[in-house]
């Protein structure tokens, strides 16, 4: 329609516009992909609470399964409240989460504070960057998707070193609350230029392709092989990724004997990966299809995973190599997934869609960083841990080929 040429986003037209609202959204997803740098935070906690690896993970846990169960709820609220307040609620909780966690005295409490309060303003704001996106990009869904959730994946990058200056400076208790305040002011500012697009509105000159089973699978998602195909491929794609994110620095530590400002600067590196994955699997999404990409990504995993089968003290290459290819694999799935849902199923129907699929992150997480601690606590060695990573990669890479497809 002619009129629709007349929407403008700040004060530009639209089709150019909406460009703006790419950066913007990676911003907030940045402020709220601190969570990535719990590794920084976990030997500094197990000292000071004299806790073990597995209870070190807890709070980062439960903080990804609270993300993950909100996001899907979320979705069903987008259009009745708003985008802006929306990501100005999750940004508040999420700084109060990180504020309260400064006063906790164990590893419970923190639980509470950091993984519950603050893993559901992450759950609560999370979704909201990428419907925007989805919303204003129907022609390049896929980059558009990727691009905004650059800003989760590399915020390692600029939070990793900050987390460890603070600790240093301040200790790891304060540096809750400096993080907090600081996510939740840029939070609140980006918000209130963000918006969606007039319903009906298309980018001139172009017409999406029909989806012939549009109203069946509006009906009937959650009896569709595809949604159980994706949601299988996608809880083997975050069980691997977060497990890898949880491990990073004390992998770097034990087995290749890294020092700890050393650990933490791979783990800004590996944050560039995880940034650079979202672009690329959206890229290679919309190219290959779901089924292609996500075959893609399996093969990597498991050519990390026989790397650190075989890693030992000194092999900081290998160690490099291989947590360069999860943190990538992670980022990854966090453009397929999006972006299978967006192809696979009708496009209006994306926030509520991808908050189901979403949850498929949540088991990921609960499931993959329980694993993990347990498997360093049981065995001694974090090397065992990658036994189970390549397993999975394999299966995953039968169910993508069997069953994952428009």
């Amino acid at each position: 329609m002619d009129n629709w040429q007349s929407v403008r986003v700040f004060g530009l037209p639209a089709e150019k516009g909406r460009w703006f609202l790419i950066p913007l959204g990676s911003l907030i997803l940045l402020c709220l992909g601190t969570v990535y740098s719990w590794s920084i935070f976990r030997k500094p906690l197990e000292d000071l609470f004299g806790i073990s690896a597995t209870q070190s993970l807890l709070p980062f846990t439960v903080l990804l399964v609270l993300y993950a169960l909100l996001m899907p709820i979320t979705g069903f609220y987008i259009d009745k409240i708003g985008v802006s307040k929306i990501t100005a609620i999750g940004g508040v909780v999420t700084g109060i989460g990180y504020i309260l966690s400064s006063f906790a005295t164990n590893i419970i409490l923190l639980t509470i504070t950091y993984g519950v309060i603050a893993g559901a303003g992450v759950g609560i704001a999370y979704g909201v960057p990428l419907a925007v996106s989805a919303k204003w990009f129907p022609d390049r869904k896929g980059l558009a998707v990727g691009l905004t959730a650059i800003g989760f994946g590399l915020s390692p990058l600029v939070t990793a070193p900050m987390a460890k200056g603070l600790i240093a400076a301040f200790g790891v208790l304060p540096s809750f609350a400096i993080l907090g305040i600081s996510l939740t002011a840029i939070i609140l500012v980006i918000s209130i230029t963000l918006k969606l697009p007039p319903v009906g509105w298309k980018p001139k000159n172009w017409t999406p392709k029909p989806i012939e089973t549009t109203k069946n699978q509006r009906r009937q998602l959650l009896q569709s092989p595809s949604f159980y195909a994706l949601w299988f491929c996608y809880t083997i794609g975050t069980f691997v990724g977060l497990s890898a994110i949880g491990i990073s620095s004390p992998v770097a530590q034990e087995i290749i004997k890294l020092d700890a400002t050393t650990a933490a600067i791979t783990v800004s590196i590996f944050a560039i990966f995880n940034g650079i994955g979202r672009p690329l699997f959206g890229w290679l999404t919309d190219r290959l299809q779901p089924k292609g990409a996500a075959i893609i990504s399996y093969v990597l995993i498991l050519i990390a995973s026989i790397l650190m089968l075989n890693a030992g003290e000194g092999q900081a290459l290998t160690y490099l190599v291989a947590f360069s290819l999860f943190w990538l694999c992670l980022g990854g799935w966090l453009a397929i997934a999006p972006t299978a849902t967006l192809i696979l199923f009708p496009p209006e129907d994306y926030a509520k869609n991808y908050g189901i699929v979403f949850t498929a992150y949540g088991a990921g997480a609960f499931l993959g960083t329980l694993a993990i601690g347990q498997i360093r606590d049981l065995f001694g060695s974090y090397t065992y841990a990658f036994y189970p990573t390549a397993i999975l990669a394999i299966i995953g890479i039968i169910i993508a080929q069997l069953r994952l497809r428009a």
